[in-house]
């Protein structure tokens, strides 16, 4: 778990011996720093920040572009300050254009976060799993991708580079579009929504010898594939963004109808967190240990 007085580690390194090694790296979508601790605490070894938990976290709204740079940098930093594994962070379209991107970037590193995410849609953008997509020309959105690379002070900052093009001009468009991205600097390649097996395996064939990521959202378009099998097709990242978000809303929605109804949650206390265990979980004790340290 982070602590408050020890130096941050390297993440951006971190999380490139992570994409060498032999299994795909699994980051669970997350939206605060709750939600960041708590997937630290289950083992993973990276989060992944939604735009779309922002979105519905934030602002009880839907991944439909509301959620400004300012806001999800805020967020980002919160989270790498909660946790010390590395913090994928999505930037949707990088907030404007070539120079906005430049920005971005440099507000991401500050923030800390090991990887940035940046797609090709028109703005206001979507969810990459809702219809009504567009996307900019591939000439502007190469544009964007060579200049994070250029705007990178750490040369270990992981550029993913998205494309939503297979729902707008087919997935031949959209897997030239991610080489295009290759060579204008992205280290990961993101096609997003493939919609069926063989859609994902033409990803992989085709884009061989590229680290890939696959996005991996429950009632999706995209045919839910087994992690093995994503393994052993080559994708190195793979992302659940909305899952714990799923988990929490019928839980919480349940708690407080039950406490609505009841005038209390006695019927559901098995099923609650205690107030001491989730002290534990947020760091309390911890914190109780670095003020023995430097009380007087």
């Amino acid at each position: 778990m982070a602590d408050f007085a020890a130096p941050r580690p390297n993440t951006c390194r971190r999380l490139r011996e992570l994409l060498d090694g032999d299994e795909p790296v699994l980051a669970p979508g997350v939206y605060d720093g709750l939600t960041a601790r708590l997937a630290e605490q289950a083992g993973f070894a990276a989060v992944y920040l939604s735009g779309f938990g922002v979105a519905a976290s934030l602002l009880g709204r839907p991944d439909i572009g509301l959620v400004t740079a300012t806001e999800m940098a805020d967020t980002a930093r919160r989270l790498a300050q909660a946790v010390d594994v590395p913090v994928i962070a999505d930037a949707d379209t990088g907030y404007g254009n070539a120079l906005n991107v430049v920005r971005t970037v440099h507000d991401y590193e500050q923030a800390g976060v090991a990887a940035i995410q940046l797609e090709d849609q028109v703005a206001p953008k979507r969810c990459g799993h809702m219809t009504g997509k567009d996307v900019v020309d591939a000439d502007e959105a190469c544009a964007k991708i060579r200049a994070a690379a250029a705007a990178r002070t750490d040369p270990d900052l992981v550029l993913i580079a998205r494309t939503d093009a297979a729902a707008v001009h087919g997935l031949p468009a959209a897997i030239e579009r991610a080489e295009r991205f290759a060579e204008a600097g992205a280290d990961v390649l993101f096609v997003e929504a493939p919609r069926t097996t063989a859609d994902i395996e033409t990803v992989a064939r085709e884009l061989a010898g590229h680290r890939l990521l696959f996005n991996r959202v429950e009632g999706g378009r995209s045919d839910e594939v087994p992690v093995p099998r994503l393994a052993e097709l080559g994708y190195r990242v793979v992302i659940s963004p909305v899952t714990a978000l799923l988990a929490a809303t019928p839980a919480v929605r349940d708690v407080l109808e039950t406490f609505r109804a009841e005038a209390g949650t006695e019927p559901r206390a098995d099923s609650m967190e205690t107030f001491d265990g989730f002290l534990e979980t947020i760091g309390l004790p911890e914190i109780r240990e670095q003020e023995q340290r430097f009380s007087s």
